[in-house]
């Protein structure tokens, strides 16, 4: 047989995506969470060689919330990261070797998903740990006779993680943070039964379908990770969602820690910008702390007022595309935050406020380029004009706004890893999201320029024209602020380095 390769294994995995009309029948149905999903992916886990109970080899972290899961998740395997390195003293026990990160979704490569040591698995290493994975479930099904398709496997997301978890032990990841996808109680990452240590991010208003209306629905969702092997660190939280989650550590029994913003990081110039990271890297340094007493990694002398070289180190190098980043051309800074939840997108307001230099005496042009797909777009859209409106003290934030829909390239379409068979694609054709995003943008700011684009790569094409890159007319730098939308973001930067637009 042919050797299968990365692109093989997109194609194959892309199989497994579930299609528009049955997402928004589940979406429509108010049936939530799929109660019976953590019984069966301990079935899948048994499929492919597993009980749960093995991947205690991992020393998991797990982290759950709304806000921040990826950034905290990030923060905490780049501290780690550093105890993999030769100390100036001969430490007393082994130093960390191999530290998996599994997170969701990716930005431009599917491969992004799964990494070791932060860097994603190389093309070859995915391919083989797809097929392994996608071989031991059509051999089970045979054994079984099932037939050995695509009704035989496991979803999009939970074949991710059957395979990041077979990676991992494979691999000999001896920790492994571990990013629910949504929710927590009823999240295939929930099969792991004896972390070293929980955590849940800031929490807010997504998923509503799956999750619940309420802050306190959502709490409860999310405490479902909380285990009794393991402390559990919270971002601090609205008191209502607080009592949730204290209740759910009684019941587990388990101790919960709120975490409030770490003075001792106030001088430390993360690696990801804006000010709201300060809360989750506060979160993530004393989950770092917790994994690594419980490992008996204590070859550092602790103190209270001092964080340890290691931790400022990882919370300096810290990198995490598309949060918070910004990237410079010719004329034009592109401002980029995968911004999607209405809390978020004020969050990626207030940073992109304060990033505009003070007043002149000519106002410079500024940019939107925004897109989302599947949620309430338009109140999103005012979200965010409202909060720039209001750090600026202006109520025309943007001088030029641009909607399009998540298509990466105008013939093209979508690259293989960033399809998505989740949306409508008649929607997508016809613009209705968008189009209706630039009337409500209209609505509320009626004196700026207004544009709707198929696809990304025209939509950034048309904010170079508006720059003047390609005739290099403009005056100074003009401003992008990109967001509403990860999967935008991953489109986006796909179109800015492959150069098309």
């Amino acid at each position: 047989m042919a050797s299968r390769t990365y692109a093989d294994a997109v194609a194959a995995l892309n199989t497994l995506q579930t299609n528009f009309a049955i997402v928004d029948a589940i979406r429509n149905s108010g049936k939530g969470m799929n109660k019976n999903s953590i019984p069966e992916m301990v079935e899948w886990c048994r499929r492919i060689g597993y009980e749960p109970s093995d991947f205690n080899r991992l020393n998991a972290i797990h982290i759950a919330g709304t806000k921040g899961k990826g950034s905290t998740s990030a923060f905490i395997s780049s501290m780690l990261g550093q105890y993999r390195f030769p100390s100036t003293r001969k430490p007393e026990r082994p130093l960390l070797r191999k530290i998996g990160l599994y997170t969701s979704p990716h930005l431009r490569y599917v491969r992004e998903r799964i990494q070791i040591n932060n860097q994603p698995l190389s093309e070859e290493a995915f391919a083989r740990y797809f097929f392994e994975t996608w071989d031991r479930l059509e051999e089970a099904a045979r054994a079984k006779g099932e037939p050995p398709d695509t009704t035989a496997k496991p979803g999009y997301f939970r074949f991710l993680t059957l395979m990041a978890y077979h990676t991992y032990m494979s691999e000999g990841v001896d920790t492994a943070i571990t990013e629910c996808g949504i929710g927590g109680e009823y999240d295939s990452t929930n099969v792991l039964v004896k972390p070293t240590v929980t955590g849940i991010t800031s929490l807010g208003i997504d998923h509503t379908a799956m999750l619940g209306n309420t802050v306190e629905e959502i709490a409860w969702h999310k405490g479902g990770i909380m285990k009794a092997s393991a402390p559990c660190f919270t971002a601090p939280q609205p008191p209502a969602a607080i009592e949730v989650l204290q209740k759910r550590a009684d019941e587990v029994p388990t101790k919960l820690h709120v975490v409030g913003r770490n003075p001792l990081l106030e001088d430390v110039k993360l690696g990801l910008a804006a000010d709201f990271q300060k809360i989750n890297a506060s979160l993530a340094v004393a989950i770092a702390d917790a994994h690594l007493v419980a490992l008996g990694q204590e070859n550092r002398k602790r103190q209270d007022d001092m964080l340890p070289p290691e931790f400022i180190r990882g919370l300096e190098e810290v990198r995490w595309p598309g949060r918070c980043e910004t990237r410079r051309e010719k004329n034009i800074a592109w401002h980029i935050d995968g911004g999607h939840t209405l809390e978020s997108i004020e969050v990626a307001g207030s940073w992109f406020a304060s990033q505009i230099p003070p007043a002149r005496s000519r106002k410079r042009t500024r940019i939107l380029l925004f897109n989302q797909q599947t949620r309430d777009a338009n109140a999103l859209a005012k979200a965010l004009h409202r909060t720039l409106a209001s750090a600026l003290q202006d109520e025309q934030p943007f001088t030029h706004a641009v909607f399009c829909t998540n298509m990466t390239f105008r013939e093209e379409g979508y690259r293989p890893d960033l399809m998505s068979m989740n949306t409508s694609a008649a929607a997508a054709e016809k613009l209705d999201v968008q189009r209706g995003l630039a009337e409500t943008w209209r609505g509320v700011d009626p004196q700026t320029i207004v544009e709707v684009k198929l696809s990304i790569e025209e939509a950034v094409g048309w904010c170079k024209d508006v720059a003047g890159v390609e005739k290099g007319d403009a005056e100074g730098e003009v401003m992008v602020l990109v967001t509403g939308s990860v999967h935008l973001v991953g489109g986006f930067l796909e179109v800015l380095e492959t150069g098309k637009a």
